[in-house]
């Protein structure tokens, strides 16, 4: 028992140590930022996703909504910037593909299910990438070059912030109606989608946002019905529970 104890004792304290390291530390004295902060205008990774405490993980939610975080004392109170760019990986099952055959759609469910609905509301592009076969690893084919791909998204990101002064990600539900209108069939579309998938209020706006970004991609006028379909594939996160209920 003594043993147990100490156990859950030890993982209680690593996991505050993880989340003072993430988020920063409350020390009365001197608190000072953690890796959200110091990944401001920048890209914080986080890898194997689900082996990280929900604890933690939730505690990322108000900062990637608000790119603040708030460190409180009682008698003090300190704000550090984190308007950062998460990246994140996992493998969709516990042992390494869910459709391997190895788990049951019940452990594969338990084990998706350590990343909460309300964390994963605030990812935009959720991709499954699939298994490459010997063919592709051995193909010489010449890709885009980045050189080519960034143009493309400067000239997206010149053209948001001369249409609304900010990026799609930080238009608010009033904003989106003004810069992000749907034509009668998206709307159809995407309410339809929307239901089959389960997407929350949350998860319905920024598929329209992506959707925008799709658009500005391509130097687009308005949101087109495959701009909406190109924004939906990207919720492959979502889509994989909706499946895994179904069994």
């Amino acid at each position: 028992m003594t043993f147990i104890l100490g156990s859950n004792m030890l993982q209680a304290k690593k996991n505050a140590l993880i989340m003072t390291a993430i988020v920063g530390i409350d020390s009365s004295s001197n608190p000072k930022p953690g890796e959200i902060s110091l990944a401001h205008n920048g890209v914080l990774f986080l890898d194997e996703l689900p082996e990280f405490e929900r604890k933690v993980l939730d505690s990322l939610r108000e900062p990637m909504e608000t790119g603040t975080v708030t460190i409180s004392r009682a008698a003090r109170q300190m704000e550090f910037p984190a308007q950062f760019q998460l990246i994140a990986a996992l493998n969709p099952s516990p042992t390494g593909c869910h459709n391997d055959k190895r788990a049951s759609p019940e452990q594969v469910m338990r084990y998706l299910s350590r990343v909460s609905g309300p964390f994963i509301d605030r990812i935009d592009l959720q991709i499954e990438l699939p298994r490459l076969s010997s063919s592709q690893l051995q193909s010489t084919e010449q890709e885009e070059s980045s050189a080519v791909v960034r143009a493309r998204v400067e000239a997206a990101y010149k053209l948001q912030l001369e249409r609304q002064g900010k990026v799609n990600a930080r238009l608010n539900n009033k904003e989106m109606a003004l810069h992000c209108p749907l034509a009668r069939p998206q709307l159809q579309f995407l309410a339809k989608a929307s239901e089959k998938l389960a997407l929350s209020p949350r998860s319905y706006h920024r598929v329209i946002k992506v959707a925008r970004t799709i658009s500005d991609l391509k130097a687009g006028q308005s949101i087109s019905l495959d701009d909406i379909k190109e924004a939906l594939n990207y919720r492959a996160f979502e889509r994989l529970m909706t499946q895994l209920t179904r069994y």
